[in-house]
């Protein structure tokens, strides 16, 4: 058994169970590195490493998800980071699709219009989704306000995949049309 300050992995297991906080300092100082390595193996950006494996440890603490673990910790701290870095780039590859979908790759936040500043665009935006049937409007909300997955949207409509995707098509079309057009002053 790894030991750290003299306690083995299954002694520390003992005291995270036993509510010892020193225990949960001692296997976040004994892990960390092992964790941030297998997280930038998969996600390839310092940051975003990091990120996953601090929020994994404030979830394991908060959670206290260490009261259900029985053996390996190492080995569960490995498969509890890779599982949340596929988690995170299966959701960054889903917001690339939607971007992608609405005409919006390649543009960022910063890039994006201000409420504010261009009342006219979200008027005309408005204007355009008042203007679609009410299936269509509740496939682009279900789908693109809410994040739910084609599967979801279309059981929630009570529709096949196959037609929530055609009112999602044609309701994006009928949407950049209309904002293409010449604004009417």
């Amino acid at each position: 058994m790894e030991e750290i300050n003299g306690l083995s992995d299954d002694a520390l297991l003992a005291l995270l169970k036993a509510d010892d906080a020193r225990a949960y300092d001692m296997l976040f100082a004994k892990y960390y590195k092992l964790c941030y390595v297998n997280a930038y193996f998969y996600l390839k950006d310092e940051e975003e490493a990091k990120d996953a494996v601090q929020e994994f440890f404030v979830d394991l603490f908060e959670k206290k998800g260490y009261f259900h673990l029985e053996g390996n910790i190492k080995g569960y701290l490995y498969r509890a980071i890779t599982n949340r870095c596929f988690n995170r780039l299966r959701s960054a590859e889903r917001e690339r699709k939607r971007k992608e979908h609405l005409g919006l790759d390649g543009v960022t936040e910063d890039a994006l219009p201000d409420p504010s500043t261009n009342e006219k665009m979200y008027d005309k935006l408005h204007q355009a989704f008042s203007l679609l049937s009410v299936q269509r409007k509740e496939a682009l909300k279900l789908v693109y306000v809410k994040e739910k997955r084609y599967q979801e949207a279309a059981d929630q409509m009570g529709i096949s995949v196959n037609s929530l995707k055609t009112h999602l098509k044609i309701g994006l079309k009928k949407m950049r049309e209309a904002l293409m057009r010449p604004a009417k002053d």
